[in-house]
């Protein structure tokens, strides 16, 4: 066994860039000697350093806290580092189970939105909702793709799981009272119940829900149906309509398999008997 190795030779075998090896050197945890021609040479000592540092840089810590660490090696700084790799990894599994729920929680919302039957009345008792959202004019399903983006990313050092959250658009009042369906004032996210920071908040109460499945020039049609449903059986709406996107161009290339929830908030008027059990979801 040689007891010295070309740059080059290091480089190979333990799958390190050329100019990784001279940053080491530039950083002094490496201190090669030279041959006769001025090549570096990399002693057995330098090799058993390249071992510790690939493990500690797999485990995440900075070339300046291996620098430290070799620097001042005993049993007491090597406990500290295993503690701290010991941290790390409970924290990292901490996240994979965070984000295994998340895909659970999808997974299980997309089935149970292939199972809505479309055009059937709801009435759902809701808690609070906690949402953050973007006020945005918008007539156009490229515009709402586009808004939707944006929102994401004024929000994206809090909210990770982007794929997990149910997002929402609010129809416009004025607009919904003439008859057109298609222009939109902001778009939204639901965020978990514990959510602390958030724009606004959907109130808790009486909401009646509709889906509709297919291509979004339906909706018209489908806040009609509700309309008719809440005058004939009693009820007072309170608010615009909303849209919730249960299935969407992010989980399907086709239109036929979108699924989209309407919501509005509503209240019986006076003594007016609640819709039949049979329609009534709590």
């Amino acid at each position: 066994m040689k007891d010295s190795y070309h740059i080059s030779e290091i480089s190979k075998l333990y799958g390190v860039g050329v100019d990784s090896l001279r940053y080491y050197e530039r950083l002094g945890v490496l201190r090669p000697k030279r041959d006769v021609n001025g090549y570096r040479l990399y002693s057995l000592k330098d090799i058993y350093k390249l071992n510790i540092i690939r493990d500690l840089r797999q485990m995440g810590f900075s070339m300046r806290q291996i620098k430290r660490y070799l620097e001042d090696r005993t049993v007491d700084s090597t406990i500290r580092l295993l503690a701290r790799e010991k941290a790390l990894l409970q924290e990292q599994r901490r996240q994979i189970r965070a984000r295994e729920a998340a895909l659970q929680a999808r997974m299980t919302a997309l089935r149970e939105a292939m199972a809505m039957p479309a055009g059937q009345m709801r009435l759902l008792t809701l808690p609070e909702r906690r949402c953050v959202r973007l006020n945005e004019h918008i007539t156009r399903d490229e515009e709402m793709d586009f808004v939707i983006k944006k929102l994401h990313h004024m929000h994206e050092n809090k909210i990770h799981d982007f794929g997990s959250l149910t997002i929402g658009a609010c129809l416009s009042p004025q607009e919904v009272a003439r008859g057109v369906c298609n222009v939109f004032t902001s778009v939204f996210f639901i965020l978990d119940s514990n959510a602390a920071d958030c724009d606004f908040a959907l109130p808790a109460g009486l909401y009646l829900s509709s889906c509709y499945r297919g291509g979004y020039a339906q909706n018209g049609a489908c806040i009609a149906r509700m309309q008719a449903y809440a005058r004939r059986e009693g009820l007072s709406v309170l608010d615009a309509p909303f849209e919730l996107y249960r299935i969407d161009n992010h989980d399907t290339a086709r239109e036929e398999e979108f699924c989209t929830e309407v919501q509005m908030r509503v209240r019986a008027d006076g003594d007016a008997p609640c819709p039949a059990a049979r329609d009534v979801v709590q």
